[in-house]
């Protein structure tokens, strides 16, 4: 079973998958979206759903650290909506909480890149980990 990570931002969507067992996640890449034009990146998705064989999606749930849900929460959960939809696969949501925070400290001390490069691959290590974090709590 292929397992789809996705943290969905307003500008990206970074993508992680699962190895088929379902024991570690790979970031993959980083699809340029646009949520104000209505524009969510599925024609690059959908070719690695088929590419990858997706059984299903697994979308970062951003919640306020006090566990409150806020407008990206929401934006989040539509983003669920719009793959239920499209693809007619499960999605489930994972806690993201300091995620995105813990992939750029990832990145500072460990491969120690500058912040345009950090950048530019940051949504893609964070999905990882929210694929990740879903794996250790389900597997």
């Amino acid at each position: 079973m292929r397992i789809m990570g996705l943290d969905v931002g307003s500008k990206t969507v970074g993508v992680a998958i699962s190895d088929p067992l379902g024991f570690t996640a790979q970031g993959l890449e980083i699809i340029p979206i646009d949520e104000e034009k209505k524009e969510f990146g599925l024609e690059r998705l959908s070719q690695l759903v088929e590419q990858y064989k997706v059984d299903k999606f697994v979308v970062g749930l951003p919640k306020n650290m006090n566990n409150t849900s806020g407008p990206r929460v929401e934006a989040s959960e539509a983003y669920g909506q719009l793959l239920i939809e499209h693809y007619g696969l499960p999605v489930e949501y994972q806690d993201e909480r300091l995620t995105t925070v813990a992939a750029e400290r990832m990145l500072i001390e460990q491969a120690d890149i500058s912040r345009g490069k950090r950048k530019k691959v940051i949504d893609k290590l964070a999905a990882q980990l929210i694929l990740q974090n879903y794996l250790d709590r389900t597997f």
